[in-house]
C-alpha cells in the first residue's frame, strides 16, 4: 500500500466538502434536460436514487468504523472482506467508472460553454477540440504534480453550490404548475420510466464514498469519515431534488429538453441574461474544478492497486514529479476515445449513455461493498444489538444497486460487462507475473 503521509490534515469540513465537491460535479447542471424527456415522474427517480445512496452512504460509513484507516476505499474493504480477485474486480470497475465520468465531465462543461461560445452547441467537431483539449490540459497540470489543498477543495464547492442554491431558492417563486405535466412522457410504463430515471440520477450519487478513499489522512477517520459520508449525501440530495423540482417548474418541458444549460437558461428567464452568464460561468467552473480532480484520481487508483500487485506494476511508475504518469496518460487516452465513439450524437444523448456507463461499472464496487460489509461485520467480535438493523439496510443498498444495473438498459449492461471481462486477462497476467518473479 501506498505509505501515508506523516502528518493527519484532514477535518470534518474537508472531508464533507470532498464528498459534495466531487459528488457535485456535471450531474446536476445538466441532468435536468435529460430527465425532461421522462416528465415529472423524473422526480419519484430522485427520491428514489436518494434512498438508495443514502443507505449505500451509511454501509460507507459504517465500514469506515470497521476499518478507520483503509486506503482505497471500496477497494480496500473488498479486499478485507472477499479477497484479492473480488478487489481486483471493484478496482477495474472503479477505474472504467472514473473515466466514464471523466468524459461525462468534459461534455457538460463544452455544453455550458455553449452559453459563451454558441458555436460548441452546433459544430461537433469544435465541440470535441475543446472537451480534448480541457482533458490534456489537465492531465499534463497533474503529471507536474499538481495537488489542491483542503482550503482550495472547500472553496471550490462553495463556487459549485452558489449557483446551483442561487436558482432554486430564488426559482421557487416563479413556478408554473403546468410545467409538470404530462406527468409521464417516456411513452414507457411508469415503472420503467421510474427505474430509467433512478438509474440515471444514481449518477450524481457517484462520489459519495470519496471520504473513505484517504483515509490514511483523515484526522479522527472513525468519527470524521461517517459524519462528512452522511452530511455530504443528505445535503448534497436536499439540493438535487429541490433544484430539479425548480427547473422543471420554470422551464417549460419544450424548453428543458431542448437546454444545452438548463440552470442558466433558468436564471435567464427569471432575472434577465446577465443572470445567464453568472450561472453558466459557475457551471463552468464547477465542471472544469470537477473534472481536475477526478484525472487526479483516475491516475491513483490502478497505481494503489498496482502497488498490492493487483495491476501491472507499469500502473505505479512514476515520473520525476512523484505522480504515476503512465496511469494519467493511459485513463485520458480512454476517455478521449470514449468521447470521441459518442460525440456524434447530441451533447444530451453522449451524456446519457456515458452516465449510465459510468454508473453500471461503479455499481460493481458498490456491490462488493455491501458484501463486504456483511462479511466484516459478521467476523467482528463487537456486534451490537443494532446489528441486524445494519445488515437490513445494507441489503436494501445491495438490492437497490442490483435493480440499478436493471435500470442501465441493455445496451449500457453490455457495453459495461464487456468492459468489467475484459480486465480479467489484465489480472491474470499479473498474477502469474508475480507468481514467476517469486
Amino acid at each position: 500500500m501506498a505509505n501515508p503521509l506523516p502528518k493527519k490534515t484532514i477535518g470534518i469540513w474537508t472531508s464533507t466538502s470532498l464528498v459534495m465537491g466531487n459528488m457535485i460535479a456535471s450531474a446536476m447542471f445538466m441532468l435536468p434536460t435529460t430527465l425532461s424527456f421522462y416528465g415529472s415522474i423524473s422526480l419519484i427517480g430522485w427520491i428514489v436514487s436518494g434512498f438508495g445512496a443514502v443507505c449505500l452512504a451509511l454501509v460507507f460509513s459504517w465500514l469506515s468504523q470497521l476499518m478507520p484507516v483503509a486506503n482505497g476505499g471500496p477497494y480496500a474493504y473488498t479486499r478485507a472482506g472477499m479477497g484479492d480477485f473480488a478487489a481486483f474486480l471493484v478496482a477495474w470497475g472503479y477505474w472504467i467508472s472514473i473515466w466514464c465520468t471523466n468524459a461525462a465531465i468534459a461534455v457538460a462543461f463544452v455544453s455550458y460553454l455553449t452559453v459563451f461560445l454558441p458555436v460548441l452547441g452546433v459544430n461537433s467537431l469544435y465541440a470535441v477540440l475543446v472537451g480534448l483539449g480541457s482533458i490534456w490540459l489537465l492531465t499534463w497540470i497533474n503529471t507536474r504534480g499538481v495537488r489542491e489543498a483542503g482550503v482550495v477543495q472547500i472553496i471550490t464547492t462553495i463556487l459549485k453550490i452558489a449557483p446551483l442554491a442561487l436558482v432554486t431558492i430564488g426559482g421557487v417563486f416563479y413556478l408554473q404548475i403546468d410545467n409538470y405535466f404530462p406527468f409521464n412522457s417516456s411513452g414507457t410504463s411508469d415503472f420503467n420510466a421510474i427505474t430509467t430515471t433512478a438509474t440515471l440520477t444514481l449518477f450524481a450519487f457517484l462520489g459519495l464514498e470519496c471520504a473513505t478513499i484517504p483515509s490514511g489522512q483523515v484526522e479522527n477517520p472513525e468519527k470524521t469519515i461517517p459524519k462528512a459520508t452522511m452530511l455530504g449525501t443528505l445535503a448534497t440530495t436536499a439540493l438535487y431534488i429541490l433544484g430539479t423540482v425548480v427547473i422543471m417548474g420554470v422551464l417549460p418541458p419544450a424548453q428543458l429538453q431542448t437546454s444545452q444549460a438548463p440552470f442558466a437558461d433558468a436564471a435567464a428567464s427569471m432575472w434577465g441574461e446577465w443572470a445567464r452568464y453568472l450561472v453558466a460561468g459557475g457551471a463552468v467552473m464547477s465542471t472544469f474544478g470537477a473534472l481536475n480532480g477526478w484525472i487526479l484520481m483516475q491516475g491513483q487508483i490502478p497505481a494503489a492497486t498496482a502497488v498490492d500487485k493487483l495491476f501491472p506494476s507499469i500502473f505505479k511508475k512514476e515520473n520525476k514529479f512523484g505522480t504515476p504518469a503512465f496511469s494519467l496518460v493511459g485513463s485520458s487516452v480512454l476517455v478521449s476515445l470514449l468521447m470521441l465513439m459518442n460525440f456524434s450524437r447530441s451533447l444530451a444523448n453522449t451524456y446519457q449513455f456515458i452516465i449510465l456507463l459510468s454508473t453500471m461499472t461503479v455499481l460493481v464496487p458498490y456491490l462488493f461493498s455491501t458484501v463486504s460489509y456483511a462479511i466484516l461485520a459478521v467476523r467482528s467480535n463487537s456486534l451490537q444489538w443494532n446489528n441486524g438493523l445494519k445488515l437490513g439496510i445494507a441489503m436494501l443498498a445491495f438490492i437497490y444497486s442490483l435493480w440499478a444495473v436493471a435500470g442501465s438498459g441493455e445496451e449500457t449492461v453490455y457495453w459495461g460487462f464487456i468492459l468489467l471481462m475484459a480486465g480479467v486477462p489484465i489480472y491474470g497476467w499479473s498474477q502469474m507475473k508475480h507468481f514467476l518473479v517469486k
